[in-house]
């Protein structure tokens, strides 16, 4: 088997996983919530590898299953009582609150994954590969592009109707107060100074970490419960 055939393997694997989980886990939890809408862009990537349409596949299998991997050991962790990255805490502290709207769940978790796993799933790409993030640049914009779907197919499923969303309604401010596109590039320059930072130890470390508590407030912050 060859290492392009062993990734997409592992692809199929991890959205094997992801069907899994759909599966097991009730409708309403906060984390089916975001499993749903994230197996749909994995599957699509899948596909994608399938049909040959990334320039370097290679490269695309090995940070698109890098970067599930990170959501799916913070689903272990918490399946074992173990303490997931902060990023994704809230998620999971409050998955069951009645007063957390679905797309609450769905934009808490896409933030977790751009906002800390992209940015460390690319380290981890560039050093299975032995490459710089520069060299995987492409394959981050296509995987991004098709992560900006995502928050479209989120917003488009589980945005209340106009009936009942209103101007002065507190989830109207809160989904204006995060933004994909700048989730985006906050990763790629989170990867890129993380990569810099790759033989500065104790650096390194605390830059991941204060990345991961920073993004998991704004975690907590969109899982705000709202009242009806």
């Amino acid at each position: 088997m060859t290492r392009l055939e062993h990734l997409t393997t592992d692809v199929d694997a991890v959205v094997c996983r992801m069907r899994a989980l759909d599966a097991a886990l009730p409708e309403r939890d906060g984390v089916a919530v975001f499993n749903r809408v994230y197996l749909a862009v994995t599957e699509e990537v899948d596909r994608r590898l399938d049909a040959g349409e990334f320039a370097d596949p290679r490269a695309a299998a090995a940070l698109d299953v890098r970067f599930a991997e990170r959501y799916l050991a913070a689903v272990d962790a918490a399946a074992a009582d173990r303490r997931p990255p902060a990023c994704w805490r809230p998620l999971f502290q409050l998955r069951h609150h009645p007063g957390v709207r679905p797309l609450q769940f769905a934009l808490a978790g896409v933030n977790a994954h751009i906002g800390h796993d992209l940015a460390l799933a690319v380290v981890d790409t560039c050093r299975a590969l032995g490459c710089e993030p520069t060299d995987v640049e492409d394959e981050f914009d296509r995987v991004g592009d098709l992560l900006t779907s995502l928050e479209e197919r989120v917003r488009e499923d589980l945005m209340p109707g106009p009936d009942l969303l209103q101007l002065a309604d507190p989830l109207t401010h809160l989904l204006g107060s995060w933004s994909m596109e700048r989730a985006r590039d906050a990763a790629w320059a989170a990867a890129r100074a993380l990569w810099a930072l790759r033989r500065c130890g104790d650096l390194a470390g605390e830059f991941t970490e204060r990345l991961d508590a920073a993004v998991g407030f704004a975690g907590r912050m969109l899982l705000t419960p709202l009242t009806d």
